[in-house]
């Protein structure tokens, strides 16, 4: 049976009758829900959520009114053809945000779980964000931007298409980021400069002194040693060799748009 018995579907609400509705959902007024979808155990969508076609919601997420997941990618390129997005587990979307799916053909827009996405904003087609990030309100984020865990990106933030973030980062209000932000940093500016370590987000995270002494000290070699970067890698992978900087350092030696600057 496509709805489970157990769900509980507004009268106003339009549910294709290929939707898969799992148990203990609650679907709100004038909702729609395409062809072709599924949506998780537990889940609430609050009025007018609009779900479309090939679009998969795992447990427990909770999707704001007006909210539009699984559009058509904002690409011209795209043709029309059978594309995802998938969510995962535990995400609270908040109202008025749109998230498309993938621009080619069987090709995915991914979300992870625990993520707080607030209000009237945008991810692109084909972006990958993992888990337990905070997407603040306003927040655009282009084509192919990746995102890994952790990392809060503010209010007015403008992420360049391709661009990464890594994890625990912190992305400043209405900042441009058109280059990658390496793990445990802040970015900031219009430019989205590098401006020192994301302390609160790492102390919060429940990292200890000795980890964060650690990751100074790669940041100091990064930034401010003068080295090449190629050169400060090395000392840093040779020298200041902990857990956290060396995610640090495989992240940057993935980079191919650069990192932001001091």
């Amino acid at each position: 049976m496509p709805i489970d018995p157990s769900a509980a579907v507004a009268a106003t609400a339009r549910v294709h009758a290929d939707a898969r509705i799992g148990p203990l959902v609650r679907i709100g007024e004038y909702c729609v829900i395409e062809s072709d979808t599924a949506i998780g155990a537990g889940c609430a969508l609050e009025p007018y959520v609009y779900v479309k076609r090939w679009t998969t919601l795992g447990e427990r997420n909770e999707i704001s009114a007006g909210t539009a997941l699984g559009t058509d990618p904002l690409d011209k390129h795209f043709t029309g053809e059978r594309s995802y997005l998938r969510i995962g587990a535990g995400n609270k979307i908040r109202e008025h945000f749109t998230i498309s799916r993938g621009t080619a053909p069987e090709s995915a827009t991914e979300i992870g779980d625990g993520n707080y996405i607030m209000t009237s904003g945008h991810i692109a087609h084909n972006c990958k964000v993992g888990d337990n990030n905070v997407i603040a309100s306003c927040a655009l984020l282009a084509g192919y931007v990746e995102v890994e865990d952790q990392a809060f990106i503010s209010g007015g933030v403008a992420i360049h298409q391709f661009c990464r973030i890594g994890r625990l980062a912190m992305i400043a209000g209405n900042t441009g980021v058109s280059s990658d932000v390496p793990p445990f940093i802040t970015c900031a500016g219009f430019r989205g400069d590098a401006a020192g370590l994301n302390l609160t987000g790492l102390k919060r995270a429940g990292y200890q002194a000795p980890q964060i002494a650690g990751i100074k000290r790669a940041y100091r070699i990064l930034y401010r040693s003068g080295l090449p970067l190629e050169e400060a890698l090395a000392k840093i992978e040779a020298e200041a060799a902990t857990p956290e900087t060396l995610h640090m350092a495989r992240f940057i030696r993935r980079c191919e748009r650069g990192i932001c600057r001091e």
